[in-house]
């Protein structure tokens, strides 16, 4: 099965120079903790819920702040015809929830994330990426 089968498509976007206060409201209005952040057509970082929280407001950074300055840079990602066992032992080795998904054009087409990998159904799977992510870093 390939990753482009089980990913979700619709990924919401934002602007490095977006203020940290829009981005939460975003993610609230969504339902995600995490958002990919595009500058033109290129990916160029991810922020998280827990970026907003500990790089910004613990710091007592305001809401004003831009999500550039928060934001997790050189986004690791897969790509749509990878195969979903690679991805999830990827995933589980690197400890990551959730990964873009890039086309051979290096494009954006989806995001995978552990609900994803849980889908397929597949326990041996499920079993190798929650093992991997649950590991203290």
């Amino acid at each position: 099965m390939k990753i482009r089968e089980i990913m979700t498509r619709n990924v919401q976007i934002v602007e490095p120079e977006q203020s940290i206060r829009d981005v939460a409201q975003l993610m609230e209005q969504i339902d995600s903790g995490a958002l990919l952040v595009h500058e033109g057509d290129r990916l160029v970082g991810m922020i998280t819920d827990r970026d907003i929280a500990i790089r910004a407001i613990a710091k007592g950074l305001g809401g004003d702040t831009p999500v550039r300055r928060v934001m997790t840079p050189n986004v690791r990602y897969c790509f749509d015809d990878e195969d979903v066992q690679h991805v999830a032992s990827n995933m589980a080795d690197i400890h990551l929830r959730r990964l873009p998904v890039m086309n051979r054009a290096k494009r954006l087409v989806g995001m995978v994330s552990l609900g994803n990998l849980a889908s397929c159904n597949d326990p041996q799977l499920s079993n190798t990426v929650l093992h991997g992510v649950a590991q203290a870093h």
